[in-house]
């Protein structure tokens, strides 16, 4: 008796039409995470990593604060119309509300802390499902190729054919 959660569906950079996405998914299922656009997410995850180095390394005035919030709620903006409606979801949950007034230093540290840990994980999210990817088209790959042995020697049985190199010059 189990209670493992069935895993994740894998995530997937794919072109889509903005317009599909305002479309809540229709059967109810686990839906596919995916990106729209992959460059403008790694652009908006590398200035708001930047943001966060300068917000360490230096004290900030109120109206510096006051531009950071605007361009923090950009960023955030701009992240929900390049994912999916699940990842924008996601991470609306996950942002801290910044509305009232002029935030802190450290306030501002922490929302953008939040803010790159995600995309990070969104990241490391896309190269793991890449990873899958690959090794889905290597097997795909590899009983496509055994098959196509086995049809040029049918005579033997499909332990005796070896999808690797034969034996070297020497052997």
């Amino acid at each position: 008796m189990s209670t493992e959660e069935p895993p994740a569906p894998p995530m997937q950079a794919v072109p889509v039409d903005p317009s599909e996405m305002a479309a809540p998914p229709d059967d109810g299922g686990p839906s596919t995470e995916s990106i729209t656009e992959p460059a403008k997410l790694l652009r908006i995850a590398s200035m708001v990593r930047e943001l966060l180095e300068e917000t360490r390394h230096a004290s900030m005035d109120e109206p510096g604060r006051k531009r950071l919030v605007e361009i923090y709620h950009r960023s955030i903006d701009e992240l929900g119309e390049s994912v999916s409606q699940d990842l924008q979801h996601e991470l609306q949950e996950l942002v801290p509300p910044l509305d009232d007034g002029v935030p802190t230093e450290s306030e501002m540290r922490v929302a953008q802390a939040q803010l790159v840990g995600w995309l990070e994980g969104l990241f490391h999210g896309i190269q793991a499902a890449m990873f899958a990817q690959q090794m889905a088209a290597r097997q795909q790959f590899e009983e496509i190729r055994r098959r196509g042995l086995m049809a040029q020697n049918p005579g033997q049985p499909p332990d005796a054919v070896q999808p690797g190199p034969g034996r070297g010059q020497y052997l």
